[in-house]
This record gives C-alpha cells, structure tokens and sequence, in this order.
C-alpha cells in the first residue's frame, strides 16, 4: 500500500509538471516567465516558506523595514517563478543571445589556464544558465545535482538542462569525487551551484553567521592548485541577464585543511557581496543556517 500510494503521489506530480511544462512551453519567453512570476509572486507568501525567508532576511538585514524585508521577499518569490517558467524555453534563451558578459578578459585568462578548471556560481537571477558562457567557451563542463524525489520530474528536469553540461550532469553520489579528480586530472572542467547548506563541509562566515559549507569547490581547485571562477548571474528586465566574472586565488600551504577552509571562506564571501548587491534574486526561503 505505501509503494502504491507513492507511486500515485509521484504519478499525479508529474502530470502536473507535464501541464505545466505544456502550457509554459507553448507560450514565449516572455510570456512564460511573466505567467510563472505573477503565479509565484500572489501565491508563494501564503506558504510557510515565506516566514522562513523573512526571518532568514530580518537576520542578513537588521537594518530595513518589515515592509523593505516583505518587498525583497516578494520579489524574491517573482524570480523564483520566472526561473521556473523560463526552464522550459533554455534552449532558446542561451541561443538567442539573451545572456551578456561582462569583463569577459577575467573569463579568458581562466580559460585560457592550461590543466583542470573549477567553478562556481550561486542560485541567484536564472542560476540555470550559469554555465552557458563556459559551455559556449567549447570548454565542455561537468556538474553535479541533486535527485529530485520523484523519478520522473527528475528524469524530465535533468534531461532540460543536459544540452549545457557537455562534459556530463552526475547525480550527487559516493563516487563523485573520484571521478571529478580524474576529470580535472585530464584537463577538464567542473562547474558547482555552491551556495547552499551542507552539512559535511565546514562552517563559514555567511551574512554574520557560520553557515554548514561544501568544500568541494575549493577540495578539487587545490589538488590541481587552479584558481576558482566566481560565476555571477543578474536578472535584467525583458528575460535578459548579465553574467560577469571573478577569480580567487586558491591558497596552496603545508595545511591543507586550512587551505580548503579559507577557499571556501572566500566563496561565500564573494556570494554574500552579490546577494547583498541584488537580495531579491537569492533563494532566502531555504534553510542555508541550520
């Protein structure tokens, strides 16, 4: 009875991701992300989510209002619908040449870097398309994600963003380090959403609290002493973004674990100034302390 019942809930899930993916598809870009955004920005405050990402807003931003905080919150939910409604039309957008770079001299000397090369970017405008300036650089990325719950949606969602993961999109696994060493080994790149919580990293600073880290980034660039990519998308009007670029420096000392501590420190400093720069483009309603 539960596999049954499991099933018909991943069953009734999908159909509704499939109406979805059908009603947002059919329409353009623009259309598909106004719908989704106005849909996420009435519907998303109603849910308990939406206290979370103000309490978590009050914490990063003592300063403003109750009503500053409601507004980023607000707007913050907008983007989250767009994003989700322009998933369906990525193709078009990394080929339409919606997506501009700025200090594209910054992404060249790390390009141009002989031997493996790391990454990073945070959920922030349309996080999905971080990697385009890198797959269209010929470079072909690698990237891990996380299994979403339902097989299907996971199936579907991974096939939507397969075309810009050229080197591979791995499923998060025990073997994944092994096979990211030797993908770097060989000169490859890897590309990692790094903003979020995870328990098995370390602790760093992260808007005046030490937030539950992954190290992964920082692990991989050291052990072939390459610096980091800092990634940064922005959201502009008309289903426009702007990627621009930054390098860290990996640390390279007898103290490895030191090392790896402060990379990743440097991450999530470099994340909190971007977030700081444009709030309502960051996932606030996700347990990123604790």
């Amino acid at each position: 009875m539960p596999r049954l019942v499991t099933s018909l809930k991943f069953g009734l899930e999908y159909a509704g991701f499939q109406l979805a993916a059908l009603i947002l598809g059919s329409l353009s870009v623009e259309a598909a992300s106004n719908l989704s955004g106005s849909i996420w920005r009435k519907l998303a405050p109603r849910f308990r989510r939406h206290e979370r990402a103000l309490a978590h807003l009050a914490s990063a931003f003592p300063e403003l209002s109750s009503d500053e905080r409601e507004a980023i919150a607000i707007a913050m939910w907008e983007n989250l619908g767009r994003t989700f409604g322009e998933a369906f039309h990525l193709k078009e957008i990394a080929s339409s040449g919606r997506v501009t770079i700025e200090n594209q001299a910054t992404f060249e000397t790390w390009a141009a870097r002989e031997g493996g090369k790391v990454a990073c970017a945070g959920h922030l405008g349309n996080w999905e398309l971080a990697i385009l300036g890198i797959s269209q650089r010929g470079l072909k990325p690698w990237s891990i994600y996380q299994r979403i719950k339902n097989p299907y949606v996971d199936r579907r969602v991974a096939g939507m963003r397969g075309f810009l993961y050229t080197g591979g999109l791995v499923q998060k696994n025990p073997a994944l380090p092994r096979l990211f060493m030797r993908v770097l080994r060989e000169g490859g790149t890897i590309g990692f959403l790094a903003d979020l919580r995870e328990f098995s990293g370390v602790d760093v600073p992260f808007f005046g609290r030490l937030a539950p880290s992954t190290t992964f980034p920082a692990l991989l660039a050291r052990s072939v002493n390459a610096p980091i990519l800092m990634v940064r998308m922005q959201r502009l009007p008309g289903v426009r973004f702007v990627q621009s670029f930054e390098l860290i420096e990996t640390p390279i000392t007898e103290d490895r674990k030191a090392d790896v501590t402060n990379a990743t420190a440097m991450i999530h400093a470099a994340f909190e100034r971007y977030i700081r720069d444009r709030p309502e483009q960051w996932m606030w309603a996700h347990r990123r302390w604790g």
